[in-house]
């Protein structure tokens, strides 16, 4: 719930342009995001705060689950 609030219910459809699309992205890609979000290595306050909750294996969950949703990121054949 707390990443639908800025990025959709399936990581689809982000609520602002500046906010990335997180269904189909890569799963891997996504855990070392959040692993630099917790780490400080990337800034932005929102994901900081959130990234810090949470473990290695929650953000794997999370990565797998998004990184399993359809997504225009890549070609859907």
């Amino acid at each position: 719930q707390v990443c639908a609030a800025c990025h959709g219910a399936d990581g689809a459809k982000p609520s602002a342009p500046d906010q990335p699309i997180l269904a189909g992205q890569y799963a891997d890609y996504l855990v070392k995001t959040l692993k630099d979000y917790k780490a400080g290595k990337r800034t932005n306050p929102i994901m900081q705060g959130f990234a810090a909750q949470l473990s290695v294996k929650d953000m794997e969950d999370l990565a797998a689950w998004f990184a399993s949703q359809k997504s225009s990121l890549h070609d859907q054949r």
